[in-house]
C-alpha cells in the first residue's frame, strides 16, 4: 500500500479520535450542567468558551497532520466519531455519571449534617443566650437611665436651691 494512501488512513484516525475526544468532553460539560442548573448566560458563555477551545485544537490538529489543508474527509471522520461516541457511550455515560456525583453529594451532605448539627445546635443557643442578655443589656439600660435622669433632676434641685 502506498505510503500516502497509509497516511491518509492516519489522518482519518487522527480526525475521528479527534471527535471522539471532543464529545467526551463535552460530556463533562453536560455533567456539570445536571449537577448545577444553570441560566442561558452561562451556558452560552460555556459553550462558546467551549467550541473555541475545540476549534483552536482542530486548527492545530490539521495543521500538524496535513500542513493546515482543510479536508472534507477529515470533517467526515471527526463527525463520525463524535456520533459513534454519542450512541454507543455518550448518552448512558452523562446519566451515570450525573447520578453517582448526585449521590455522592447527597451522602457527603448528609454525613457533614450529622457531624454539623451539634454545632447548629450549639449556636442555637448561643444566639438565645446572646438575645436573653442583650435584652437584660437593653432593660439595664433603661433602669440605669431612669435613675441617672432622677439624680440629675435631684442635683439640678440641689444646686439651684443653694
Amino acid at each position: 500500500m502506498s505510503q500516502d494512501i497509509v497516511n491518509e488512513v492516519y489522518f482519518l484516525a487522527y480526525s475521528v479520535i479527534m471527535g471522539i475526544a471532543i464529545t467526551f468532553v463535552y460530556d463533562f460539560i453536560l455533567i456539570g450542567r445536571k449537577i448545577i442548573r444553570h441560566n442561558l448566560f452561562f451556558i452560552s458563555l460555556e459553550d462558546f468558551l467551549f467550541w473555541a477551545a475545540c476549534a483552536v485544537a482542530v486548527f492545530y490538529m490539521l495543521y500538524k497532520e496535513n500542513n493546515g489543508i482543510l479536508r472534507w474527509f477529515a470533517v467526515f471522520g471527526a463527525a463520525l466519531g463524535m456520533l459513534l461516541y454519542k450512541k454507543i457511550i455518550g448518552v448512558r455515560f452523562v446519566k451515570l455519571i450525573s447520578v453517582l456525583i448526585q449521590k455522592e453529594i447527597h451522602i457527603i451532605s448528609k454525613i457533614l449534617g450529622f457531624i454539623f448539627r451539634p454545632l447548629g445546635w450549639l449556636v442555637k443557643k448561643a444566639m438565645g443566650f446572646c438575645r436573653f442578655l442583650g435584652g437584660r443589656a437593653k432593660k439595664t439600660g433603661r433602669y440605669m437611665k431612669k435613675k441617672l435622669t432622677w439624680f440629675q433632676k435631684v442635683f439640678k434641685i440641689l444646686v439651684y436651691k443653694n
